[in-house]
């Protein structure tokens, strides 16, 4: 029986976008439309959301394939609709900052309408394998972007990228299917629901190799240590709307499928892997985080920044508490809004200097106050300053992290003692990743926007019209929600599935 969601207009309006470009329309103008009806929509369905009800909402369903359970179900409850939010959020302000390159400008804004169309479905979608099919959907137009449109050694960045993406993809597959097969033979599904309501009824078994497969699957596809090194060049070569939306949108796929599916269905599994995920989370934090500090490029600082703060999404989702997880949830918005305004401002730099290097920028803030200013704030809602939604996500993971496990204890003088866990100490060590962003932040700002300004730098336009509005309608959600995450926490913590 077909019943459709309100959630297929946000995954249709992009597509139908896309089809009215190729088919004549003003590219910019019609993309531009497109993705601000998606945010009005979206923002409606904030509103209708009954918070009190809880659960999936704006449920609907096509089937595709009955007879193997595959249907395209579509719902929402607060976590996805935080996702969705982040969504049409980027697209909005990718569009606008974007610029049509001069060879196919068409498939240019195509391409990032498909990017929108595949991440909203991912998020929108309650069956596994369509959450699944829509972000490979969304992955496609992306090597496209940074192959064809971009800059530097973009063939090499968009291989590599394709190579480890496409390696992820097809580990998190096995996963899937590794999902389908150890539920009962009678009542295999795709769909989240009744996967949840097998594992409430205990009939799905903690399976040690599933969770390997999904941890690394989706933790190649989110840059987890050591398989990070595609990144950093990815979103460096890229055209800065498609590093804005794989770095602020796509690139928590992995993470958000982490916290959908391990979390309720392999907690022990979690545990027993822990203290190999704390290694790794640390190596996103810190080695990357010193990587990051010798940096020497505008893009390639923003890149490696990007790997690193997935190592404090990870520490939240490793923690497995409700507060570490609700703070993980919450970072998945902030460092999405966050990195989509670095990388908009780091391509507006870009358009005006045609460089990224530090050593020849400097004193750019005289010519262009509001580029430095809109810099500034986005820099410091990247290093967590209080006041920014990220402050709030940050430090719910620390606290959440901190309390998992149990306490260790040990002997001295014949008296038992207690000591730091597991959790403890790599939250201990993660924080300093705050000194490291702060550093590397401060330094880049220094450099681009403080000091002398070089002559040839002197008549540089400020920002203004669409990329002006747009930065600053992500900078306002950043303080809105860093001042009230209580909207955030009320939406995001009833859909946490805990052991």
């Amino acid at each position: 029986m077909i019943s459709v969601s309100p959630l297929l207009f946000l995954i249709l309006v992009p597509i139908i976008a896309a089809a009215l470009v190729m088919a004549g329309a003003n590219a910019r103008t019609t993309s531009m439309l497109g993705s601000a009806v998606n945010v009005l929509f979206l923002f409606a369905l904030l509103f209708l959301y009954d918070e009190s009800a809880g659960s999936f909402q704006f449920l609907g369903s096509i089937p595709v394939l009955p007879q193997f359970g595959l249907n395209l179900t579509l719902g929402a409850d607060g976590l996805s609709l935080v996702m969705l939010f982040l969504s049409t959020i980027v697209t909005f302000a990718a569009v606008c900052v974007a610029r049509p390159p001069v060879d196919n400008p068409r498939w240019f804004y195509v391409c990032l309408l498909f990017i929108s169309a595949g991440v909203i479905g991912a998020f929108a979608s309650l069956d596994v394998l369509f959450l699944y099919m829509f972000h490979e959907l969304a992955l496609i137009p992306t090597f496209l972007l940074i192959g064809i449109w971009g800059s530097g050694d973009k063939q090499a960045a968009a291989w590599k990228a394709t190579v480890y993406l496409a390696t992820g993809s097809f580990i998190l597959l096995f996963g899937i299917i590794g999902l389908y097969l150890i539920q009962p033979e009678a009542a295999r599904s795709f769909d989240l629901r009744q996967i949840l309501a097998h594992a409430e009824a205990g009939l799905i078994p903690d399976n040690p190799v599933v969770y390997l497969l999904l941890l690394f699957g989706f933790g190649i596809l989110v840059s987890l240590f050591p398989f990070h090194t595609w990144a950093p060049q990815a979103y460096a070569c890229a055209p800065a709307p498609a590093s804005m939306l794989h770095a602020g949108v796509l690139k928590k796929f992995g993470l958000y499928g982490l916290i959908r599916l391990a979390v309720p269905l392999m907690p022990e599994s979690i545990q027993q892997y822990a203290p190999l995920l704390l290694a790794l989370l640390l190596g996103n934090i810190l080695y990357v985080g010193y990587v990051t500090i010798a940096q020497r490029k505008l893009d390639l600082m923003l890149g490696y920044s990007s790997v690193m703060h997935m190592g404090y999404i990870f520490l939240g989702f490793a923690a497995l508490t409700e507060i570490s997880l609700t703070g993980a949830s919450l970072m998945l918005l902030s460092h999405g809004l966050t990195i989509a305004a670095l990388f908009a401002l780091s391509g507006e730099i870009r358009e005006r200097t045609g460089t990224l290097d530090f050593h020849e920028l400097g004193g750019l803030a005289r010519i262009t106050p509001r580029l430095g200013l809109a810099f500034g704030f986005a820099a410091m809602a990247s290093v967590g300053l209080p006041g920014f939604i990220g402050f709030a996500g940050e430090l719910l993971v620390f606290f959440g992290s901190f309390g998992a496990g149990m306490p260790a204890m040990g002997l001295l003088n014949g008296q038992e003692v207690f000591g730091f866990n597991a959790y403890q100490l790599a939250t201990i060590a993660a924080v300093w990743g705050i000194v490291i962003s702060a550093i590397y932040m401060l330094r880049a700002y220094r450099r681009v926007f403080m000091g002398p300004l070089a002559e040839r730098w002197s008549r540089l336009p400020d920002l203004a019209g669409a990329p002006h509005a747009s930065l600053v309608l992500l900078l306002a959600i950043m303080l809105v929600f860093g001042f009230f995450p209580q909207f955030l926490v009320n939406l995001v913590t009833p859909a946490l599935i805990l052991p």
